[in-house]
């Protein structure tokens, strides 16, 4: 059994003041999105063996500030910044998921961006939470967190339509959650 988590970054800023797209930071909401995310994740295991993060810098901080909640409830994953996740595509992602065999750990994050992690997540999607393949059908939001299991003993048999979903779950769902 393998456990994989795709993490989109954290609400950032439109503009970065250099004007490169990887340099955008994260924007007050999005900050506290990320904490908020990273304490829920902290609140439900099992947590990532192995981490990894797009080299974007609202990625690494989403990350940053989602382990800064998780850190005194969790073991230290290990974690990677992998250029490949920047702008990757879904067959691209896939790729760097069953790359995860050397290391080969048993549950592994990806914190990267959409639209590819929001692609990958709808074409894994083949049987599980069906509230949550729903709602995720529309989009994956910024601190959106899915959760998939696979029946496999190796991420390079992981293949699209097997992953069952766990979850899907975001810091508006969540607010929806404790409203009701």
């Amino acid at each position: 059994m393998r456990r994989l988590m795709l993490l989109r970054h954290s609400k950032t800023e439109h503009h970065a003041p250099s004007g490169r797209d990887q340099d955008r930071r994260l924007d007050n909401r999005g900050r506290h999105d990320a904490a908020e995310i990273g304490g829920w994740i902290g609140r439900h295991p099992p947590f990532p063996d192995l981490v990894l993060v797009s080299p974007a810098i609202r990625a690494h901080q989403t990350w940053e500030i989602a382990w800064e909640l998780m850190k005194d409830l969790a073991p230290k994953p290990q974690v990677e910044l992998v250029p490949e996740l920047y702008g990757a595509e879904p067959s691209q992602l896939l790729q760097i998921i069953r790359e995860a065999s050397e290391p080969d750990p048993r549950r592994l994050m990806l914190v990267g961006h959409n639209p590819g992690m929001h692609e990958l997540a709808l074409a894994l999607a083949g049987s599980g939470d069906a509230a949550g393949r729903n709602a995720l059908a529309d989009n994956l939001p910024t601190s959106g967190l899915v959760v998939f299991d696979f029946s496999i003993d190796d991420w390079s048999d992981v293949t699209f339509r097997r992953g069952r979903l766990v979850l899907f779950v975001s810091p508006k769902l969540l607010k929806h959650a404790s409203d009701e």
